[in-house]
């Protein structure tokens, strides 16, 4: 079988790396403008200015998540993967799909809250705010720990994860947030809004099950309709990505938990009889 040069594979083994290395940068960016937005909601006539900063990080993470898609398969593609690669990546996504969404879910779902409410309600909202937001954190970062184990061993499912994804629950986030873009203004709401934060966290430490899309292979089985596919959701973004980013964050938040009842009320196939041999 005739392989590359070595100069073509060190190349190869770099660009999965690239690919990283633009998820960190789009977490920075969200978190960097997640701290601008809460700056601006502190000033008389910034409520637009700061929808605007929160929208703007909530896309980087939608970003994000796209290049997160194309490092792994890419280094599959290029047989460049490694262990370099995977803990690189690990380390990329605590920070751009726990640390960004977990900051992004506290200064535009509970800031504003806490400045128009009375003393002891906006205390207690800070503080379960801050729990919530850190529990996210934590639970996403366990999240990528258990994932590294179970990748590792050879019978593993590609075709499904075990526990929601954390770019999955950060998608979820930046989603809700593009489609509204002005920050929540009443305690219920915020109160809400922790309770799915708090979900989505439980969900990645969970055993539920969601699918990985990692077995779809694009060579084999009618490329021309997934290219025509990823050409009509494509568009479809573009013009309308509010809407469709979160009916599709929200379809695959519930897909799990859809999968999840199916499996405890699918009645188990027939225990077979014992044959007793005298």
């Amino acid at each position: 079988m005739h392989r590359p040069p070595a100069r073509a594979r060190r190349g190869f083994s770099v660009l999965p790396s690239l690919f990283t290395v633009g998820t960190l940068v789009c977490g920075y960016y969200a978190i960097m403008s997640s701290l601008e937005a809460s700056r601006l909601l502190s000033l008389p006539h910034g409520g637009g200015m700061a929808a605007a900063a929160f929208d703007a990080a909530a896309k980087a993470i939608g970003i994000a998540i796209v290049f997160d898609g194309l490092d792994g398969r890419i280094a599959r593609l290029t047989g460049s993967d490694s262990n370099f690669g995977r803990e690189f990546d690990s380390l990329a996504d605590i920070i751009t799909f726990g640390v960004a969404p977990a900051l992004l879910a506290y200064a535009w779902g509970v800031r504003e809250v806490i400045g128009s409410t009375s003393a002891a309600l906006a205390t207690h909202l800070q503080q379960a705010g801050w729990i919530v937001t850190f529990t996210f954190v934590i639970c996403g970062a366990a999240r990528l720990a258990r994932f590294n184990i179970e990748t590792a061993k050879p019978s593993s499912d590609r075709r499904f994860f075990v526990g929601m994804p954390i770019p999955g629950a950060a998608g979820v986030i930046a989603a809700i947030v593009h489609w509204e873009k002005k920050p929540i203004g009443s305690w219920p709401l915020a109160a809400l809004w922790l309770a799915l934060a708090l979900l989505l966290a439980f969900l990645m430490v969970s055993r539920v099950r969601y699918y990985s899309f990692k077995a779809i292979d694009l060579e084999r089985q009618r490329p021309y309709v997934a290219i025509i596919f990823i050409g009509v959701l494509t568009w479809a973004i573009v013009m309308y990505s509010e809407t469709v980013l979160l009916t599709l964050a929200l379809t695959y938040l519930l897909s799990g938990l859809v999968l999840r009842v199916i499996a405890k009320v699918r009645p188990s196939p027939p225990a077979s009889e014992e044959v007793h041999v005298s």
